[in-house]
């Protein structure tokens, strides 16, 4: 296969898949030029081992390979802090309303950041399946295939993951 065909199957495959690739990588380590540098580095791997990619999920195959990769980075970065991650509102994004109050969006923006808070308090493990069901709308046989782990132990950890959820939720609401 010539590397013109490779890029453009390459390009059919996982590029409209890059935003959840980032989205992934960025709430596993926490960090925004890590999550670009992970998602680099994966998109690398997935165009070197193409020819490896034997047909099925594609979205699947690339966040594995994040996740991969994600950990990795994490590992290597063990003894530093996570970093809070910023969420910029745009005038174009459509959570931002015009119609709503001032109170409204001060406190729609306070929710956000502490279910932001709470999500970084989880382990990554745990943190990873919300991502993925919840932020990245994956089904559990789609995390099962990304997290290679039976489905049984993605629908389980799901559950742990949402009642930790709550638990730090709950502090930080009785904090605030």
């Amino acid at each position: 296969m010539s590397n013109k065909s490779e890029v453009k199957r390459f390009e059919e495959l996982f590029g409209l898949h890059m935003n959840a690739a980032y989205n992934l990588a960025h709430w596993l380590t926490g960090n925004e030029s890590a999550a670009n540098d992970v998602v680099q580095e994966s998109a690398l791997k997935a165009f070197r081992f193409l020819d490896r990619f034997a047909g099925g999920n594609a979205r699947a195959w690339l966040l594995t390979i994040v996740r991969n990769e994600s950990y990795t980075w994490l590992k290597l970065a063990s003894g530093s802090r996570w970093l809070a991650i910023g969420d910029e509102i745009s005038e174009d994004n459509p959570d931002f309303s015009h119609n709503e109050t001032p109170e409204a969006n001060v406190i729609r923006s306070q929710d956000k950041a502490l279910l932001q808070q709470a999500l970084e308090a989880l382990p990554p493990a745990f943190k990873e399946v919300i991502i993925l069901k919840e932020l990245e709308d994956l089904s559990y046989k789609e995390i099962a295939l990304v997290a290679d782990m039976p489905l049984g132990t993605v629908m389980s950890r799901l559950a742990r993951a949402r009642a930790m959820l709550k638990t730090e939720l709950v502090k930080l609401y009785k904090y605030d």
